[in-house]
C-alpha cells in the first residue's frame, strides 16, 4: 500500500466530514444517507493517482455545492 499525500488525505477526510454533517438534515434522513456516502467514499479507496484523486474530490465539491 502506497502512502497517499498528506494533503490530499486531509481533503479528503475533511469532505467526507462535511458531506456527513450536510447529510445529517437529508430528507430521508441521517441512517438513509450515511451508509450511501460510506460506500460512494469506499468505491474509491482503491485510487493511488495524485490527479484521480483531485478529481474525485472535485466531484465531492460539486455534490456538496449542489446540496
Amino acid at each position: 500500500m502506497s502512502a497517499l499525500n498528506p494533503e490530499l488525505r486531509r481533503q479528503v477526510i475533511a469532505i467526507y466530514k462535511e458531506l456527513l454533517n450536510l447529510g445529517r438534515d437529508y430528507p430521508q434522513g441521517f441512517a438513509y444517507f450515511r451508509p450511501r456516502l460510506h460506500k460512494a467514499f469506499m468505491g474509491n479507496a482503491h485510487l493511488r493517482d495524485e490527479e484521480a484523486i483531485r478529481s474525485a474530490i472535485g466531484r465531492a465539491d460539486f455534490v456538496k455545492k449542489v446540496s
